[in-house]
């Protein structure tokens, strides 16, 4: 990570964030991409933000038309792929694709960590709108295993559901013959060890859920082979195991990215699947945060905030806020002043719940936590951890 923290001049974006990389490649100590900053102090997402103004929305939509009327099937067989837990993201794909341009999608969902209570009447209603759905619950004494190793090793307990929502979507379209997936969020990079930033980008990088022959696998930052020494099975692995790039590729299955067609802004889709689809947001402010209608459905999701913003020194509130700052809805002294207020609160609400799961005490979770912080970003002052650089 750069030692010298930077803020962008646009939004409150930090120099410090990962971009994302594949998940079976990660160990302990790895190398991680983070985001561009240009010589004007403005980081690459923002810069993509003003690239999306200078796009034709019209034709990227008769583009999405012509993609859906190739694989658009007539013997009534689905013929595209949603993945989705139920949230705005996939609720808005899955209700456009099915009612607006009549396509046929399955709905498939890894399932999260824990349900929240909110975030299992959001995929039951989901259903309720007329999509079918394939829900896969992975076993639970691996996953929870794969999760503590995760959290102990690379401070990412989120990486195993990680893991999951990129390898379930290719693998089922291959076993049920569905040749195109449509996902509903955006990923326009990915860690590549060099600073170019693709804004074109429509399809999912597969190097997430696809791996070469001689690729040394981990998972949770251990070798793969060494997983059966913790009684971990290689039968037991086989949900989290990346797709053969050969063969994939082989198949033909595309995987592509709806905001790449159309205009993306996370607030519009909220307000869309409240209206159609029935979605509920959190009855309170999301822990870490000031919104309620992003990441409702894992028990999980505030840990996985939490330990970004311990390795970063950016978290939950600074992801919300510099989303909302490029789309235009908030002013960077507003994000500023809600980063400055609400980033880095604990998850207090699911605690237990989260030390039960990975099997661990509260000192040992505490003594994970502490060993991850970079010596750059944090200090102790009068036997408290502080950020050194705080976004103004």
């Amino acid at each position: 990570m750069p030692l010298e923290v930077k803020y962008c001049r646009k939004c409150v974006e930090s120099n410090q964030r990962f971009i994302v990389s594949v998940p079976h490649d990660d160990k302990i100590a790895a190398f991680k991409d983070t985001i561009v900053f240009d010589e004007e102090g403005v980081c690459s997402a923002c810069r993509y933000f003003e690239y999306k103004r200078t796009v034709d929305w019209k034709e990227r939509e008769r583009e999405l038309i012509d993609l859906l009327a190739r694989h658009k099937r007539k013997d009534g067989y689905y013929d595209i792929l949603v993945p989705g837990s139920g949230g705005k993201d996939s609720r808005y794909t899955a209700h456009l694709l099915k009612y607006k341009y009549g396509m046929n999608p399955l709905t498939v969902t890894w399932a999260p960590h824990m349900y929240t209570d909110v975030g299992w009447r959001n995929f039951e209603s989901w259903m309720l709108t007329g999509q079918d759905n394939v829900l896969f619950t992975p076993n639970q004494l691996t996953h929870r295993k794969l999760t503590r190793f995760a959290f102990e090793n690379l401070l990412h307990p989120f990486q195993p559901f990680a893991i999951g929502q990129y390898n379930l979507a290719p693998r089922i379209a291959l076993e049920k013959d569905i040749q195109l997936i449509m996902f509903g969020d955006f990923v326009p990079e990915t860690g590549t060890g060099s600073a170019d930033i693709k804004f074109d980008t429509c399809k999912m990088d597969s190097r997430l859920f696809c791996r070469t022959s001689s690729q040394d696998l981990f998972l949770g930052g251990v070798r793969v082979d060494d997983l059966p020494r913790h009684g971990i099975t290689r039968s037991d692995l086989l949900p989290y195991m990346p797709l053969e790039g050969d063969k994939f590729l082989e198949s033909g299955v595309e995987s592509h990215f709806l905001p790449y067609y159309l205009n993306y802004d996370p607030q519009k889709m909220y307000y869309f699947a409240v209206e159609n689809t029935g979605f509920e947001a959190n009855s309170e402010r999301t822990e870490g945060t000031y919104t309620k209608y992003q990441s409702l459905d894992d028990k999980i999701d505030g840990f996985h905030h939490y330990t970004w913003y311990i390795k970063t020194g950016r978290g939950r509130a600074t992801q919300d806020a510099a989303l909302e700052c490029r789309n235009g809805h908030i002013t960077r002294d507003e994000a500023v002043a809600l980063v400055r207020r609400f980033d880095g609160e604990f998850p207090t609400r699911y605690f237990q719940d989260f030390l039960n799961y990975v099997d661990l005490t509260e000192s040992a979770f505490w003594k994970i936590i502490d060993s991850f912080r970079p010596d750059h970003l944090w200090t102790k002052v009068n036997g408290e951890w502080k950020l050194k650089h705080q976004v103004s």
